[in-house]
């Protein structure tokens, strides 16, 4: 059974309504697009972690990577397309990929923000460390996934030692300028190691901030809460360890509807590694391309046909509405 296929299985398993209904109920069906600000782009699934709450399944042996020819279109596309604003390259570990320094050095040419998600630890490897100078001279932001400021939270998520070599890159990034008022950005992701949301992003931006200041001596911009979706490894986690109704009701019951009309489906497009497109990187993995199938890939990109088109919603859209909400960003509400 396919992912998706088991995701929809919970309705029945679980008594969930389905997110659909819910959005009927609340007035916002269909889901609409309103135009298009973030290009995300998923670069590949190598990575050189397994970490347990992947929605992605991204490991050492994942052979999947965006080719050169999808790196050019995408380029096309941004420099062709004002409304974007944002590039949001993520994986995997993008920094596998080895079209990524070349990719990163022709789209800084372009007055956009660009973003890279990466695990740090992947820098304290000598193979890939030169990347630590690419992103701060291209004025690359980083976003860094550090589930617990405490190691052993973290360790039990990404694996032994990950937390040490990230509190050291972290460090080496902070000489680089990284961090600073004024200086390239390095924010923080939260992601909760059990079958629970996420705290308050400010009261746990406040404990990031000063434990890691107090314990390591770094410091880092902003921290970004992000609910677990229940896909890939994590869904696996949730069905082992006899979570996944409980989390999925969870998800129903703090459905927040404020938190709709925000939500980052509707201002971005995921580019898959091989050019499909997707509202959104957790749609991505679930094989869900944009409701417009004839631009349903990066060559065939129209951004008028694009800009309004209705969002594919599944039951693992409660992620991002529940609570405070939920996106790239961090908490919405």
């Amino acid at each position: 059974m396919n992912a998706l296929s088991r995701l929809l299985g919970l309705e029945g398993s679980c008594g969930l309504e389905s997110f659909e209904n819910k959005l009927k109920q609340t007035g916002n069906y269909p889901l609409r697009a309103g135009g298009i600000g973030i290009f995300q782009m998923n670069v590949g699934k190598r990575c050189n972690l397994s970490c347990r709450h992947c929605h992605v399944e991204a490991g050492p042996e994942r052979p999947e990577s965006m080719s050169k020819r999808v790196f050019e279109q995408c380029l096309r596309v941004i420099n062709g397309t004002p409304s974007i604003t944002t590039v949001d390259l993520t994986g995997g570990a993008p920094e596998m990929n080895p079209n990524l320094e070349w990719f990163i050095t022709e789209a800084s040419k372009i007055p956009r923000r660009l973003i890279v998600r990466s695990n740090l630890a992947i820098l304290a490897d000598s193979r890939y460390a030169g990347y630590i100078d690419v992103y701060a001279k291209n004025n690359v932001e980083l976003c860094v996934s550090l589930p617990d400021y405490r190691g052993d939270r973290t360790g039990r998520q990404r694996g032994r030692d990950v937390y040490q070599k990230v509190i050291a890159v972290i460090k080496t990034l902070n000489e680089k300028g990284y961090g600073w008022a004024g200086g390239p950005v390095l924010d923080l992701v939260h992601n909760p190691s059990g079958a629970y949301l996420p705290g308050r992003q400010k009261s746990l931006e406040g404990e990031y901030r000063a434990y890691l200041k107090k314990e390591h001596g770094i410091i880092f911009n902003d921290l970004f809460c992000i609910t677990n979706m229940p896909i890939g490894r994590y869904f696996d986690y949730l069905l082992e360890s006899d979570n996944i109704c409980d989390y999925m009701k969870d998800l129903e019951n703090t459905f927040n509807p404020a938190a709709v009309s925000k939500l980052m489906c509707r201002t971005m497009i995921s580019v898959s590694w091989d050019g499909r497109l997707y509202d959104c990187d957790f749609n991505q993995m679930l094989g869900l391309t944009v409701s417009d199938k004839k631009h349903a890939s990066v060559g065939n990109f129209d951004i008028s046909a694009l800009n309004g088109r209705d969002i594919v919603v599944r039951n693992h859209c409660y992620g991002c509405t529940a609570g405070s909400g939920s996106s790239c960003q961090g908490s919405i509400e």
